[in-house]
């Protein structure tokens, strides 16, 4: 059958991934997708540099135009990154009638409306299965697999450099800063690795498939995030003696009230399977009304796996499943009309506190007071000696609540940063039973 023709755009780790599947496994690509999938154009700003892979001499170029401007090529790969010149590309892309794969995943929570937008009006689609959680085939899932359900929740570790950070701390003992460089030595995570660690990226992703899921634009710059660069060695420690382990969950849930939307270090208690995600790698949990709970676990990066659903997006483009389900996706207008997102502070969880206070009689109870006058109930708590290096007459303290709305958790956290026993910088953490 006649081939269809591709162009490449961005040949760095992921382009030189997709670029060898496609050249190394023609016959297999070819049977399940009814027809050839031929690499014809691969454009790279410095097509002089080593690369992985060897190309068919004629292919590699520094000219988009090639691309562009070629009425034979169907489908275009982007796979540059980042907002600018990435946006303008895929919109050129679309209105030259090709359709787009792409892994950005910045780009589309950031412009994702604009870009599908374009698509329809096109008659294009935009495929983008790479775009979370690299080799995890959750965008499908969600997409086509599990329509049959109302999502109830979505619970993800979907950044593996925070991930592979925390495994360090909690394994190997080692404080942030000596995890972050040993994930910066292997290659995890970028010289600036600000993004990861800030929970930006999970929060990106977390955009693009409450989007999916709830057909609601969230932005993500407005879902609340925090970090794990503040993650302290003691906390995972005091969570181990609790049952639990640290992980950065990225959570979409649908409550009556709304849509619950956040991403921060949560405590998962030992033996549920998020609990067991180590390593860089990702995890995502859904559960739907019909299906009840099904999970995904695998590589959330790296040049294989990102490139393996690069791929099948292709493939799914070539036998005509990805235009058909890109049409009745809910990403150009909002279709969650009944579903609004829940304000921060009307969020419940229980809580993992840890503070420092004057170790003298009374002083639980003076803590205890405020929580239960905001109606916020221990369910344990833990008092060690003082740590060697506390300052005297300080001792560690930590107590775990039942279900508490996160407005009351805050205003007792600043009622109880007043008492004189109790020294600044309260430690909060959200548990997940």
């Amino acid at each position: 059958m006649k081939p269809i023709r591709i162009g490449l755009i961005g040949f760095g780790t992921v382009g030189s991934g997709v670029a060898k599947i496609l050249l190394s496994a023609r016959d297999r690509l070819a049977r399940r997708a009814g027809r050839p999938l031929e690499l014809v154009r691969v454009v790279d700003k410095d097509p002089h540099r080593p690369r992985n892979v060897e190309l068919p001499s004629g292919l590699l170029t520094d000219h988009l135009s090639a691309v562009l401007d070629d009425p034979t090529i169907e489908i275009g790969i982007e796979l540059i990154g980042g907002l600018e010149p990435a946006r303008t590309i895929i919109l050129d892309l679309l209105r030259a009638g090709k359709h787009v794969v792409t892994a950005n995943k910045a780009l589309l929570a950031e412009c994702g409306s604009e870009l599908f937008a374009e698509a329809k009006r096109a008659g294009r689609c935009i495929a983008f299965e790479a775009s979370v959680a690299g080799g995890i085939p959750i965008i499908g899932a969600i997409s086509q697999s599990l329509t049959a359900n109302e999502i109830r929740s979505i619970r993800g570790i979907l950044n593996g450099t925070s991930n592979f950070i925390l495994t360090q701390m909690e394994q190997a003992g080692l404080s942030y800063a000596d995890a972050l460089a040993e994930a910066q030595r292997l290659g995890y995570a970028e010289a600036d690795p600000t993004l990861d660690v800030d929970g930006s990226d999970a929060a990106q992703k977390l955009a693009i498939l409450t989007q999916l899921a709830y057909g609601i634009r969230v932005g993500w710059r407005s879902i609340p995030r925090t970090g794990i660069d503040r993650v302290d060695l003691v906390d995972l420690r005091y969570a181990a003696e609790l049952g639990y382990t640290i992980k950065l969950l990225a959570v979409a849930e649908r409550h009556p009230a709304g849509l619950e939307v956040h991403v921060c270090p949560t405590l998962v208690r030992h033996g549920r399977p998020l609990a067991e995600v180590r390593g860089a790698y990702n995890a995502v949990e859904v559960v739907g009304d019909a299906v009840g709970r099904v999970f995904f676990h695998g590589l959330g990066a790296g040049q294989m796996p990102t490139a393996s659903a690069v791929v099948a997006d292709l493939i799914d483009i070539a036998v005509g499943r990805a235009p058909l389900t890109f049409e009745h996706l809910a990403l150009w207008a909002d279709g969650g009309q009944d579903l609004q997102t829940l304000h921060p502070l009307k969020s419940e969880s229980r809580y993992y506190l840890r503070l420092h206070v004057v170790d003298r009689p009374g002083v639980l109870a003076e803590i205890a007071g405020i929580l239960g006058s905001l109606k916020i109930s221990i369910a344990s708590v833990i008092q060690h000696e003082a740590e060697e290096s506390a300052e005297d007459g300080v001792v560690p303290l930590v107590i775990m609540t039942h279900g508490a709305v996160e407005g009351a958790l805050q205003e007792a956290i600043r009622q109880i940063e007043r008492l004189p026993v109790v020294r600044p910088g309260v430690v909060r953490l959200r548990v997940q039973d």
